[in-house]
């Protein structure tokens, strides 16, 4: 009678154990489509195993907990943040995607000429991202200097691209990966042609971010490089509109909100009082307004030849080139009558 008592439990635990030997290595996905999870900040390994139950990741939790406190024997810890699940999943490969912090990266799209307060409002939608904690790290530009002494911000070097980055990221971080992607480009395509120090990045860049707004088009962008280059040359104004734009977007992040103002411009905005207004002060603004696309610095560094001195929209996505004063105002006035005939039309 003894000798059967001890085997009762005996063979209880070596079925618990194959049950849970069962589970711990049989795929499982009780959901359909797939199943963001947040893991917060000092959550217990209890309540982990919970959720993911719930959530049809886990069948049971008792094997997902025997083996989390095997692992804290080796000081395995489960990483917070977001994970997602698509796929069927074992415990132990559960348990391994948390232990490692597999978090699901976000791909976050910066395009070409956006400026700070664009990629402020594109971080927060997409990653929740504090806008203002971006906007005040980005406003510093010691993280340039050693290219770009004179950057009076980082505005201009945060490389548009594709990035990938988990909720709860750093401005930071977001920071020092944008900026590394522009070294990169600029150590693969451009540094040689700042070699021995000849020519400005600074200057460069300013000018290819002045290109970047002013066209989407890339065959045109060689030539708007052309007509400043040729307008910084004889000393004129170079009147170029996204400059006022971004000195009133400007203002409007400086007073603690993100500026929507694209335009159109007004008499009074034309005569804001900013360093940025290139209708007032002659020259290049004191540094880039918006971050320029690798096409556009090629531009600016590489300005088609001409006369060109002014252009203007064609009301189709390009612009109009001219010579003189007269023959720009002609073209102004005709444009701007086909465009109102075309808002008549509507």
């Amino acid at each position: 009678m003894k000798k059967l008592l001890w085997i009762i439990p005996l063979a209880a635990l070596i079925l618990a154990g194959a049950w849970a030997a069962w589970e711990f290595y049989t795929p499982y996905k009780g959901y359909s489509g797939s199943v963001v999870l947040t893991i917060s900040p000092g959550a217990r390994a209890p309540e982990v195993a919970h959720e993911l139950q719930a959530r049809g990741v886990l069948a049971y939790r008792i094997p997902f907990l025997l083996r989390y406190w095997l692992g804290r024997r080796r000081h395995e810890t489960i990483k917070f943040g977001e994970y997602q699940f698509d796929q069927l999943l074992d415990v132990s490969q559960v348990y391994e995607k948390l232990i490692r912090g597999e978090v699901w990266l976000h791909a976050v799209v910066i395009p070409e000429g956006s400026d700070r307060m664009d990629m402020a409002r594109i971080y927060e939608r997409e990653i929740g991202l504090d806008p203002q904690a971006f906007l005040a790290a980005t406003s510093s530009p010691s993280a340039i200097h050693d290219l770009d002494p004179l950057a009076p911000s980082l505005e201009g070097y945060l490389f548009p691209d594709t990035y990938r980055f988990p909720r709860g990221v750093s401005a930071s971080k977001v920071i020092a990966t944008m900026l590394a992607r522009f070294r990169s480009v600029f150590d693969a395509r451009f540094r040689v042609q700042f070699s021995g120090g000849s020519g400005s990045l600074h200057n460069a860049i300013t000018l290819a971010s002045l290109v970047e707004k002013e066209t989407p088009q890339a065959s045109e962008r060689p030539l708007i490089a052309g007509v400043f280059t040729r307008r910084l040359g004889k000393g004129m104004a170079l009147d170029c509109d996204p400059t006022v734009i971004y000195a009133l977007r400007l203002a409007g992040s400086s007073a603690g909100r993100l500026s929507l103002f694209n335009g159109p411009l007004t008499r009074d905005d034309l005569a804001t009082a900013s360093p940025y207004n290139t209708y007032a002060h002659a020259g290049l603004p004191p540094g880039p307004i918006c971050s320029p696309g690798a096409a556009s610095i090629e531009a600016a560094l590489h300005p088609t030849a001409g006369t060109a001195l002014y252009f203007v929209s064609n009301n189709h996505g390009g612009h109009v080139f001219a010579d003189t004063l007269a023959e720009h105002h002609r073209n102004v006035e005709h444009y701007r009558k086909e465009s109102g005939a075309q808002k008549d039309e509507k």
